[in-house]
């Protein structure tokens, strides 16, 4: 099987496609990709419980801390401790914050609207709809049930 045949590259490639096109828009607005994601999912009224971000993202704890940090460095964000439970931690925007989560909405609404005028919506929605079939059997962790790697054979030339 080619590559380019297979679900896998095919997904790696338009996400790549996708994030080098949000790094371009975001590094002209001193932020990247991934702090806009995480900008676009902080509430900006009651802001977001930090150990809430990473599985929203599907990051790992660590990377969202170097994420946070930056962010934090960068005005962003603030912390605070939670008034329910002071053992957790809540993270909110800053006014230029805010000013830069829009700019992420914006960038995000105008993909979407772009990719909405060039690809008919029934075709969209077949899209969707597979790839949240394809995270479903990837998040059931059952997909390498029952398989087991064939040696390789290797011929002794003598």
């Amino acid at each position: 099987m080619k590559p380019e045949e297979t679900v896998d590259y095919n997904i790696k490639v338009a996400w790549h496609a996708i994030s080098r096109m949000y790094n371009t828009q975001a590094a002209q607005n001193d932020i990247t990709t991934s702090i806009g994601f995480v900008l676009l999912n902080i509430d900006q009224e009651h802001g977001i419980p930090a150990t809430k971000i990473a599985p929203l993202l599907g990051l790992e704890t660590r990377s969202l801390t170097r994420i946070l940090r930056s962010m934090q460095d960068k005005g962003l964000i603030y912390k605070q401790a939670d008034t329910q439970d002071k053992r957790s931690v809540r993270i909110f925007l800053t006014p230029l914050g805010v000013e830069k989560k829009e700019i992420s909405r914006q960038t995000v609404r105008h993909f979407n609207a772009k990719i909405r005028e060039k690809i008919p919506q029934s075709q969209l929605d077949v899209f969707l709809k597979v790839t949240a079939q394809i995270t479903g059997i990837i998040e059931g962790k059952t997909m390498f049930d029952g398989f087991e790697l064939k040696p390789l054979r290797h011929e002794n030339p003598a």
